[in-house]
C-alpha cells in the first residue's frame, strides 16, 4: 500500500539539512530503484523553486511500504530525521486515484 510522509522543518533547519541531504537521498534513490517511490520532495519556505537561505517548511514522500508500522520506522530512521531536521513527521495510508 502507498503511505504519504508529511514533514514538518525546525525553525532555521537549513545547514542541518544540507548536511544530512546527501544519505537522505540516498535512502529515496533506494526507494526508486525498489520501484517503491511515488514522489518525494520538500516544500519551500518561499514561491520559488530555489528558496536560498528562505530554505524549507518540511518534505512530502509518497511509497510504498508493506504495512503503516514499516512506513513509520522507515520515516523515523530518515537521517533528516535523526539530524534534527524534522520537528515532526505524520505517517498516513495514501490512496493513489490520480493520474
Amino acid at each position: 500500500m502507498l503511505y504519504a510522509i508529511i514533514s514538518e522543518d525546525t525553525k532555521d533547519s537549513l545547514e542541518k539539512r544540507m548536511a544530512a541531504r546527501p544519505d537522505h537521498l540516498a535512502r529515496l534513490e533506494k526507494l526508486r530503484d525498489e520501484g517503491r517511490l511515488v514522489l518525494a520532495g520538500p516544500h519551500p519556505a518561499i514561491d520559488s523553486d530555489t528558496p536560498g537561505d528562505a530554505g524549507f517548511t518540511g518534505s512530502l514522500v509518497v511509497a510504498e511500504f508493506d504495512d503503516l508500522d514499516a512506513a513509520r520506522a522507515w520515516a523515523d530512521a530518515d537521517p533528516y530525521m535523526i539530524a534534527g531536521v524534522y520537528s515532526k513527521v505524520a505517517v498516513k495510508p495514501f490512496k493513489k486515484v490520480l493520474p
